[in-house]
């Protein structure tokens, strides 16, 4: 399911970059869109991070490994990191911008009606939902269910909001006001 939701990242983030005018390092965002959710299946690091910051650390080692220079793995990093993060990414970078188009295309369907219906067809029979949104879902709560409080301030906290019992996302008033200043 991960494999066929990263390809039509990549793919739905390519189209919206072309019909944009943005230019983008094919290849960076290729990266950039496979490697995208990796932290969900498995973290990378010993500490309790964010799934995108897994992913990102991830992505950014597999290039140096592979004689990247090191701009190249820094906006592969950033366009991971920042992918579930609203409004910052499409504002960014080519690769950023369209890793992030592309995962908001193929998650909740933002920016379908603006691609050509017959190229998004061929890339669905290439690269099939299946029952995406369920097991998208459940690919979230499984990768984030064991590390809460990495959710805080991002749109994983609804995930597990609405799926895990007893969740309850951490407010930024609950943090001013608990914190040990005494006024």
């Amino acid at each position: 399911m991960l494999l066929h939701h990263s390809r039509r990242v990549f793919l739905f983030g390519s189209l919206h970059a072309r019909a944009r005018g943005i230019e983008t390092d094919p290849e960076l965002l290729y990266v950039s869109a496979m490697f995208h959710d990796a932290g969900l299946l498995t973290p990378f690091s010993d500490a309790e991070q964010r799934f995108e910051l897994d992913g990102a650390d991830h992505a950014r080692s597999f290039l140096l490994e592979r004689g990247f220079p090191e701009h190249a793995a820094e906006v592969v990093w950033l366009a991971i990191a920042l992918h579930t993060t609203p409004g910052v990414p499409g504002r960014m970078g080519g690769e950023i911008a369209a890793t992030t188009f592309g995962v908001l295309t193929d998650a909740i369907g933002w920016g379908l009606d603006r691609l050509d219906g017959g190229q998004v067809e061929e890339i669905v029979a290439v690269h099939p939902r299946g029952d995406f949104k369920k097991e998208f879902l459940q690919v979230f709560v499984e990768g984030l269910k064991n590390r809460p409080g990495t959710t805080y301030g991002t749109v994983n906290a609804d995930v597990l909001e609405h799926f895990v019992p007893g969740f309850r996302r951490g407010s930024m008033v609950r943090r001013v006001m608990d914190a040990p200043w005494p006024q």
